[in-house]
C-alpha cells in the first residue's frame, strides 16, 4: 500500500498536468495483476543495465526500482525505460499499471547484478579510495598529516591563491599530538559507504558513524553523508563549519589529501584557507 502510495504522488505532477480529457479517456479498472504484460532485462553480462518494458495497452506505466535494503534507486513513468545499476547485488524491480479506477501492482521482478560497472568505475580514483567492493582503510599519516593551502591549490596554478605548506611531523610537533586518531574506511559494497572512528582530542575514547558519500571526480570534491564527518587530528574542529564537504586534494594508491574550508578560525591572526590532512593506507 505505501509503495502504491509513493508511485500515485509521484505520478500526480504528469496527470495533473494532462488535459482532464486524456485523463479520462484511460480505461476504468479492469486490469487484474496477472494481465499485466511486462519485461525486465538485463542487457550486459555483469547485468548492469536494465531494460524494462510494459506491453500492457491502454493504461498509464510508473517503474520502480530498489536496492536489497528497499531504497529507491530510480523511477519512471515510461512504457520503456532503461536504468544503469552500478553495484552488485539485489534489486526489485516494481510496476503499477495506473488506470482511471486506480492502480494495478505486478508482481515484483527480482534483478542480480553479479559485479560493480566496471565503465561505471573506470576512473583509477574509484580504486585507489575504495579498493572497489572490498573497500580500503585510511589513516593519518603522522610524517606529514597536516597542512595548508590556498584556495586555487592544486588545480589552479595561475590562480592568486595557489600555495601550500605540508611541514613534517619532525620538528613540527605543534601540529598535533602524535596519537592514534582513527580511521575511515571506503567502499563500494553495494553503495558509496564510509565509515569514520575519530579518536577525541583530549583522551583515546572513539566514536564511529557510518554513512554514504559522492565523490565527483571532475570538479575533486566529496560529500560525507547521515553525519559522518571526515577523520582529523589536533585541535582544529572549531576553527570550520563544515566538515562533511571536503576537497579532493590528492588521491593516489598510497596517499590521500583530504581538504576542509578553514571558515572561523579562532586566531585573528589566521585567515580563511584550506587544512589539509594527509593520510596512508592502514598497515
Amino acid at each position: 500500500i505505501m509503495r502504491l502510495l509513493a508511485a500515485c504522488i509521484a505520478l500526480a505532477t504528469v496527470v495533473a498536468c494532462e488535459p482532464v480529457e486524456d485523463r479520462d479517456s484511460l480505461p476504468a479498472k479492469s486490469v487484474k495483476s496477472e494481465d499485466l504484460d511486462i519485461s525486465v532485462t538485463q542487457n550486459t553480462a555483469g547485468g548492469n543495465i536494465i531494460t524494462m518494458q510494459n506491453n500492457t495497452p491502454d493504461v498509464r506505466p510508473y517503474w520502480q526500482y530498489e536496492n536489497a535494503k528497499g531504497d529507491l534507486v530510480g523511477f519512471s513513468d515510461k512504457h520503456q525505460a532503461t536504468a544503469t545499476l552500478p553495484f552488485a547485488g539485489t534489486y526489485n524491480v516494481f510496476f503499477t499499471a495506473f488506470t482511471r479506477g486506480g492502480g494495478v501492482e505486478a508482481t515484483p521482478v527480482v534483478v542480480n547484478v553479479l559485479q560493480n560497472d566496471e565503465n561505471f568505475f573506470s576512473d583509477e580514483k574509484w580504486q585507489y579510495l575504495t579498493n572497489g567492493v572490498e573497500g580500503k582503510t585510511w589513516v593519518l599519516d603522522m610524517a606529514s598529516p597536516v597542512g595548508w593551502a590556498g584556495f586555487d591549490y592544486p588545480y589552479n596554478e595561475e590562480g592568486a591563491d595557489f600555495w601550500n605548506w605540508f611541514p613534517d611531523y619532525a620538528g613540527n610537533e605543534w601540529v598535533m599530538p602524535n596519537k592514534n586518531w582513527g580511521e575511515m574506511t571506503f567502499d563500494l559494497n553495494g553503495g558509496y559507504n564510509v565509515s569514520v572512528t575519530q579518536t577525541a582530542l583530549n583522551d583515546d575514547s572513539q566514536t564511529t558513524r557510518k554513512g554514504t558519500f559522492n565523490y565527483d571526480i571532475e570538479k575533486h570534491n566529496m560529500v560525507l553523508n547521515n553525519g559522518v564527518e571526515v577523520l582529523f587530528g589536533g585541535d582544529y574542529y572549531l576553527d570550520v563549519s563544515n566538515w562533511r564537504t571536503v576537497n579532493v586534494v590528492e588521491v593516489t594508491e598510497n596517499s590521500l589529501r583530504l581538504s576542509v574550508v578553514r571558515d572561523k578560525a579562532r586566531n585573528p591572526n589566521d585567515g580563511p584557507c584550506q587544512i589539509v590532512f594527509h593520510f596512508k593506507p592502514k598497515p
